[in-house]
């Protein structure tokens, strides 16, 4: 795999543009010596090192009016006034920071969402697949087979939360680096995706939900990791099996949103002359058909078909339908974790800071990299076998008497063969277009379809925004570096960097601390159940002893109690108990017991016991 032009890997990079105008200019420097075409002083001659023979004059005259055949300038030495090639220094200083950057991120979710915060309910149905989390809960339609996988290491044999957001955090982790890594190279800039790994990870979202078993984070690690290494100019073996993995994790985890990635790629490499190949086709089809698989087969073996699976996730998720919930999804910026319904939500000024610098970020980025192009346009493009000239007299014929002119009657082409066409220059604006177009296909479905709105669902749409937007903070910076006084173009981007990472931090700490003591009250329902009697059978391989329904959270207050979920308060069966919030008891049940819960987070809790 070849590394971009430096005039790409590092944008507005002067070093990189200053190397690219001399070799276009046809300057070559070797070993500190004199430029070939001539020294700077008039007459020069460049002479090879190591001896003056005409044999070794024509072969020193060869190599260097031929670019192609020269070495890489950032791999020798050069000479006074004129700068090495910094982009393999500037990659792998990018790399370290990128692992900084995740290390940074794990450290920081473990601060801000405590290890010991209680299973969600999401995380129990997933958990709950296997013996230590014993009762199972029901596994509806809409739900895969993703994070069971990804827990099973750890949930098969112990029942410990911490031990169990250890090896989420872990995992989410590795999940950040490998998804932001080919963007090292994708971006054309390698600190973008620092940068870009830096934005994305810290979210408020990412990271409450670094130690969570959800599929989001990784849904968006497997999209941004395919972009990215499908924007690779060369496709390996290893490339497409990087985005074969990334798509098929991504469907596995949200079938939904892995068909959201491959359709812009599908049609991308259809249609368009950069990424059209058959390799990048086969990697796409490959990923969506070994993540969807799992789903398919359940599918049928469960449900019936795939067609009766999805007309029951529609009815488990309130009934998909064509609507507009654009709005939901930004209100939903700084929690709750579930809006259903959203009419009476709102967002706090400052949380919505988000949303602004995200707008303003991927403006600049789009920006810079429409300049970046147009400078492109405008510079004469090397061509691999040097300029189309005569070598200088100096070195194109050896010493002795000269040689006789060339016959008046040769054509043309046997004195200077015409060059072959040159390579289509890269884009990196139409790369970042791509990412962009990415990212709106996933949020779109969720934006007029779906009757709900969740913060995690845009998590794919964010990770693939994150590389524009900091190619726009860099330009931003280099910007700012040039304000007067200086002070002012450190003081400004500080002090709005710093007030995102604050809000985000806060955001983090409290929805963290909200859902810590909201799930704590399960347990103190549970407590107050089995004081009347009713559970707690949660030991593994027991059967249910009880039947728990109410009018809401009944799946974690059963599992929590040691009982089987009922199916609402229309369900026939009648239940062993009630559990009631803020609400009376249905008519059947209005003679039962009654029993206040004390000391809970959310108010309003009753239980009803069956007499």
């Amino acid at each position: 795999m070849g590394r971009p032009p430096d005039d790409e890997a590092g944008g507005d990079d002067a070093v990189g543009e200053a190397a690219v105008d001399r070799v276009t200019a046809g300057e070559a420097t070797v070993g500190g010596g004199s430029a070939v075409g001539g020294s700077d002083r008039p007459g020069g001659s460049a002479t090879p090192p190591g001896g003056a023979s005409a044999d070794s004059a024509r072969r020193y005259g060869a190599l260097h009016a031929d670019p192609s055949r020269t070495p890489n300038l950032g791999s020798t030495p050069s000479s006074p006034g004129s700068a090495p090639n910094p982009g393999p220094d500037r990659e792998r200083l990018a790399h370290r920071l990128l692992l900084a950057v995740c290390c940074a991120f794990a450290l920081l979710s473990c601060v801000l969402v405590p290890l010991t915060l209680p299973l969600g309910w999401d995380e129990l149905v997933y958990a709950s697949r296997y013996s230590p989390y014993a009762p199972a809960t029901p596994f509806s339609a809409p739900r895969t087979r993703g994070v069971p996988f990804l827990i099973a290491p750890v949930a098969t044999w112990s029942d410990s939360v911490v031990l169990l957001r250890v090896w989420l955090t872990l995992l989410a982790t590795a999940a950040l680096y490998l998804g932001f890594r080919p963007w090292l190279r994708a971006a054309h800039r390698p600190w973008a995706a620092p940068v870009a790994a830096a934005l994305y990870g810290s979210l408020w979202i990412t990271l409450f939900y670094a130690n969570e078993a959800m599929p989001n984070h990784y849904t968006a690690m497997g999209a941004v990791g395919a972009v990215g290494l499908f924007l690779w100019p060369r496709q390996s073996l290893l490339t497409c099996t990087g985005i074969a993995v990334g798509i098929a994790l991504a469907t596995l985890m949200r079938p939904n949103d892995g068909f959201a990635i491959g359709l812009p790629l599908l049609i991308a490499a259809l249609l368009f002359p950069a990424w059209r190949g058959r390799r990048r086709v086969l990697a796409v089809l490959v990923g969506l058909g070994a993540g969807a698989l799992p789903w398919a087969v359940e599918a049928y073996v469960r449900f019936g078909g795939v067609l009766e699976r999805l007309t029951e996730a529609s009815e488990v998720q309130g009934d998909l339908r064509p609507l507009l919930s654009f709005v939901h999804h930004l209100t939903v910026i700084d929690g709750p974790l579930l809006c259903r319904p959203c009419d009476n939500d709102s967002v706090r000024p400052v949380a919505a800071e988000w949303w602004v610098l995200l707008a303003l970020l991927v403006a600049a980025g789009l920006w810079a990299l429409c300049r970046t192009g147009a400078r492109a346009g405008a510079r004469p493009t090397p061509h691999p076998a040097g300029p189309a000239m005569p070598p200088p007299a100096s070195v194109a014929a050896p010493a002795g008497p000269a040689a006789p002119p060339p016959s008046a009657t040769a054509p043309a082409s046997s004195a200077v063969p015409p060059p072959p066409p040159a390579t289509a220059p890269a884009t990196p604006l139409r790369d970042a277009l791509l990412a962009l177009a990415t990212g709106l296909a996933i949020a779109l479905p969720y934006f007029v379809l779906v009757p709900y709105a969740t913060p995690r669902f845009l998590l794919p749409t964010h990770a693939l925004f994150a590389p524009t937007a900091a190619i726009g903070l860099l330009a931003l910076l280099r910007l700012a570096r040039a304000v007067r006084p200086r002070w002012v173009g450190v003081v400004v981007p500080a002090l709005v960097l710093g007030g995102h990472l604050t809000v985000q931090a806060a955001l983090a700490h409290g929805n963290a601390k909200i859902q810590g003591d909201a799930r704590r009250d399960w347990a103190r329902i549970a407590e107050t159940l089995e004081q009347h009697g009713v559970g707690n059978g949660t030991s593994p391989g027991t059967a249910a002893p009880c039947l728990l329904n109410g009018n809401t959270s009944v799946i974690p207050l059963a599992h929590t109690a040691g009982c089987a979920p009922g199916g609402g308060l229309d369900d026939p069966r009648r239940p062993t108990a009630l559990v009631m919030r803020g609400a009376a008891p249905p008519e059947w049940a209005r003679d039962w017991p009654r029993h206040a819960v004390p000391d809970t987070y959310m108010r309003g809790w009753a239980i009803h016991v069956r007499p």
